[in-house]
This record gives structure tokens, C-alpha cells and sequence, in this order.
């Protein structure tokens, strides 16, 4: 009679382990599936482009403004060697506003709007001598 309590005892300890398992290997299914955006829901957006010298050769290390116009809040990023900048995870639903500097130039105040219905937009931006 030992045995058999004893294999019972076994058997719910396996079926806990099972159990476990399973919980553990489905966790990160359901938490990929919350982290997508959910139908008609607005997703977010990328701002890429390239930083131009007046002479039209990419300006490196130029300093991208980038300002968020409802909270007033900005961040920069420098230029690539190539010219490139990106921004990513922008909020759809804000107008933002994009410049570039690089010593005593500067580019033209360039505006992504809200109603810009582009996931991916590409604002390129030409350096100008300032006056």
C-alpha cells in the first residue's frame, strides 16, 4: 500500500511540473500578443532622412533637433557619416518639429504632422548658411 500512495504522491508531482511547464513556455506568447497594437488603434512612427551641406554632400555629425510641439520637449541625435538621422517610436496622435545644425549653418524648420498618415516618413534637410 506504501507503493501505491507513494506513486500517487509521484504522479501529482508530475502533473504540477507538467503543469508548470506549460505555463511557463505559453507566458511569452500571451505577453507578444498584448504588446501589439490592437486593431484601429494608431501605431507608431519612425522620421528618418538625410542632413545635406549646401553643396548637396552629406553633412556628418550634424546635430537633428527634434521637437515635440505639444510638450514643448526636445531631443537631438547626430547624423550619420552619410548624412542619415532616425527617430523611432513617435507618437502618431503629436506634430513634431525637425531641424539640423552644424557649426553656422543651419537647416529650414521642416513640421510632421499629426495628420501625416505615414508610418515611415522621410524629412530630408539642407544646411544653409546663417544670415
Amino acid at each position: 500500500m506504501a507503493t501505491k500512495t507513494g506513486g500517487s504522491a509521484m504522479s501529482r508531482f508530475g502533473f504540477f511540473l507538467a503543469l508548470l511547464a506549460v505555463l511557463l513556455l505559453s507566458a511569452p506568447a500571451g505577453t507578444a500578443q498584448t504588446s501589439k497594437p490592437k486593431k484601429g488603434e494608431a501605431q507608431p512612427r519612425s522620421l528618418t532622412g538625410i542632413v545635406t551641406l549646401a553643396d548637396d554632400k552629406p553633412a556628418a555629425r550634424a546635430v537633428v533637433l527634434l521637437e515635440n510641439t505639444k510638450t514643448k520637449a526636445i531631443i537631438s541625435c547626430y547624423s550619420q557619416q552619410d548624412g542619415s538621422y532616425f527617430f523611432h517610436e513617435l507618437s502618431p496622435d503629436v506634430d513634431f518639429k525637425v531641424s539640423a545644425r552644424l557649426e553656422d549653418a543651419v537647416s529650414p524648420t521642416r513640421t510632421l504632422g499629426a495628420f501625416n498618415p505615414r508610418k515611415d516618413v522621410v524629412i530630408n534637410l539642407k544646411l544653409e548658411q546663417k544670415k
